[in-house]
């Protein structure tokens, strides 16, 4: 057992290289359901924050992780502003907006509490596409105590816009695509850990985030894809494709899929599929959900349904389905994969239940060219 003074030391020199901003997220009433996805995905990874607290006071109490049905995080969930404030030693460096509402506005109440931390002189981050930085009595509230209003949604301006130009033809290695059958599935999640997972294998990866939660995560290519308009969506992705590339020179690219194809209402799939032009898809779905997330009077499609769409859409092949646990037991997951694996002919996994060695695997089975990377890895 270390010494008091030692483990001082060691706990003041973490501290000290942990160069990420404190956070406190706010997300009341959400954490662990959908709307609450940025929320539940900072907790989950984040390399641009350090997260003190979840603002939700119908968990207040609770552990984060726990509450996520995962790992202990370490992160307290506490009732409301006053309280994240009174658990810290210092001021947090941001509130970061951890709701994600179909609507992509605030309601009164989450605007009190934006304005409270802005009077209290904290930054404050937000996916949302109402831009807290146009709003005049933020904004205003904001200069008068000096904070930044960071608005992770807002496009280029439009004359730095981006069109395609054909130059993903260019970007010579594996690119990999999580699409799935609905939004807020858990692309963004599988596609993190199938990117932490490659890297660990020793086969160079990097992700393009396509999504807010993304990017606050710390995505360092990628870009806020359904903020973009429409006739730049292709082009500016393909450039943070192209980025990616000629930044790291990977063996592969995680593209995170957002929406799905089928989907009645988002166009996002399609764009990633065009401007990435990815040689394999992985494709995300939640066995459990019947109907989807923002649209209850539409039904979920079959993953057969939605494999077709994609492979014939797309020009791709799909490499493997990634299961999301919703609404199920372990034993119910693991009998659905070997259910998918029967019946779609390809391997199915759970990214956050199962080892990360099996999406390792729908990879290097699909490119048995990447095994010479993971072999030199090991040696």
């Amino acid at each position: 057992m270390l010494p008091d003074s030692l483990r001082t030391i060691i706990d003041t020199a973490t501290q000290l290289a942990d160069t990420r901003q404190s956070a406190v997220v706010y997300c009341e009433g959400n954490f662990n359901r959908i709307d609450g996805k940025t929320a539940n995905g900072l907790v989950r990874s984040s390399e641009k924050y350090r997260l003190l607290s979840v603002i939700d006071s119908t968990l207040a109490g609770e552990d984060a992780g726990i509450a996520l049905g995962e790992a202990a995080a370490g992160i307290p969930i506490v009732a409301d502003l006053a309280a994240a404030l009174a658990g810290t030693e210092a001021l947090p460096d941001v509130l970061i907006f951890g709701l994600a509402p179909l609507s992509g506005l605030m309601s009164e109440a989450d605007r009190a509490v934006v304005l409270a931390a802005v009077a209290a002189g904290i930054s404050v981050v937000s996916g949302l596409h109402e831009f807290l930085a146009d709003d005049p009595e933020i904004s205003a509230a904001a200069l008068a105590t000096g904070v930044t209003l960071h608005d992770i949604r807002r496009p280029r301006p439009t004359k730095h816009l981006r069109m395609f130009d054909g130059a993903i033809g260019d970007v010579d290695c594996i690119r990999i695509a999580v699409l799935g059958t609905d939004g807020a599935i858990g692309k963004r999640t599988t596609s993190t850990l199938l990117t932490q997972a490659l890297n660990d294998a020793g086969i160079r990866t990097v992700m393009v985030g396509t999504g807010q939660t993304g990017l606050m995560q710390g995505a360092a290519y990628g870009v806020a894809l359904d903020a973009i308009p429409a006739q730049f969506g292709v082009g500016e992705l393909e450039g943070a494709v192209l980025a990616a590339y000629e930044g790291e020179r990977p063996d592969v690219i995680v593209i995170e899929g957002q929406g799905a194809l089928s989907h009645p209402a988002y166009l996002s799939s399609t764009v990633v599929l065009r401007a990435s032009r990815p040689q394999a898809v992985i494709m995300q779905h939640a066995p459990a959900r019947r109907m989807l997330s923002d649209y209850p009077e539409v039904r979920m499609p079959s993953p057969l349904s939605e494999i077709k769409l994609i492979e014939l859409f797309g020009k791709t092949r799909v490499i493997g389905v990634a299961i999301n646990h919703e609404d199920m037991t372990r034993a119910e997951v693991l009998a659905t994969a070997a259910r998918y694996e029967s019946e779609l002919g390809i391997p199915a996994t759970d990214a956050l239940w199962h080892e990360p060695a099996e999406l390792v695997a729908m990879v290097t089975t699909a490119f048995p060219e990447l095994k010479e990377c993971k072999q030199l890895a090991m040696a």
